[in-house]
């Protein structure tokens, strides 16, 4: 797998990447009748262009040439030298293999400006949780409302310093 910028012929494979791991992932914690709720309006067509289209951002996919194994999408926030993980996924059968660390280095190297770089985290996702711990991540806080809005979903708030930079 090689991770690169996603284009718009994408956007229906990582739907549908987006659509399976959170099937995996969420079910046994929320349903999957609210999985599917959550991924028809978190996951959508139209809100992954509009997430493409967004300045200052970034969408990466990783690809075999045949599949895509994973996703990653970070955005600058008004302060440019923060920048918000918002998604990074990897399709279960890829779990494991590195591509979330190539992901993750790929979103870093992408904002070479920022000092900091935040997530959410769901509480209950151990092995999300470990990843972020493992990368450098260490939690800051919480929130009742994963994602904005008012998901109702609890997770943690991570950051991880630049380690060249104070954060």
């Amino acid at each position: 797998m090689f991770v690169r910028t996603a284009s718009e012929r994408d956007l229906a494979a990582v739907r549908a990447l987006l659509v399976e791991t959170w099937h995996a992932t969420y079910d046994a914690l929320y349903g999957a009748d609210q999985v599917e709720e959550i991924t028809a309006d978190w996951h959508s067509i139209a809100s992954l262009k509009a997430r493409m289209a967004r300045p200052n951002s970034e969408f990466l996919v990783a690809d075999d040439g045949e599949r895509l194994g994973g996703m990653a999408y970070a955005a600058a926030t008004t302060d440019p030298k923060i920048v918000m993980l918002h998604q990074l996924y990897v399709h279960p059968s890829a779990q494991r293999a590195g591509l979330g660390r190539m992901l993750l280095r790929e979103i870093e190297d992408s904002f070479p400006d920022a000092r900091l770089i935040r997530l959410e985290v769901e509480q209950a996702n151990a092995p999300a949780v470990a990843f972020y711990r493992a990368n450098g991540f260490t939690p800051v806080g919480e929130t009742a409302n994963c994602g904005g809005g008012q998901s109702g979903i609890p997770a943690w708030s991570w950051k991880k310093c630049s380690p060249d930079r104070q954060g």
